[in-house]
């Protein structure tokens, strides 16, 4: 059924969930598992604000490093469950986008991701990157909450 199972995560609490539900299906089918997360650039508009190339230098360093340990971690979750997996840090990408275009090139049969579940003003203001990826994925998506 599922060949190749991505999923997704942004290191947060919520998102693990999604990683334990993708790593327990793919262990249940003996499935491949790509694992992947994505840093966001600095807005073109921070520069206006005051921010300068060492700055946005410093900004890019530290997502780098944060989404390093989120895959370090999501990968300790595949080993303690026997599950192999390839990690990918997509850097300076729109999350939903990223996404998509690695299920698409990895030829993924599923993507695994949780939502946060935000409502209202708070989904207005900071968008949905699950909304989006349900909306444009070629393949299943599974919404863990």
């Amino acid at each position: 059924m599922y060949q190749h199972i991505l999923i997704s995560t942004d290191g947060s609490e919520v998102a693990q969930k999604g990683v334990d539900h993708g790593l327990t299906i793919a262990k249940a089918l003996g499935a491949q598992v790509t694992i992947v997360t994505a840093t966001e650039s600095l807005p073109a508009y921070g520069f206006d604000a005051g921010f300068d190339a060492m700055t946005y230098a410093d900004y890019g360093a530290d997502q780098k490093e944060a989404a390093e340990k989120v895959l370090a971690s999501a990968k300790e979750a595949a080993d303690r469950l026997g599950v192999p997996v390839e990690t990918v840090l997509l850097e300076d990408a729109v999350p939903a986008e990223a996404i998509i275009d690695t299920a698409k090139a990895r030829n993924c049969s599923l993507i695994a991701m949780a939502s946060h579940g935000r409502r209202g003003l708070g989904r207005l203001l900071l968008g949905s990157v699950t909304s989006e990826v349900l909306a444009r994925s070629p393949v299943p998506v599974l919404v863990v909450r």
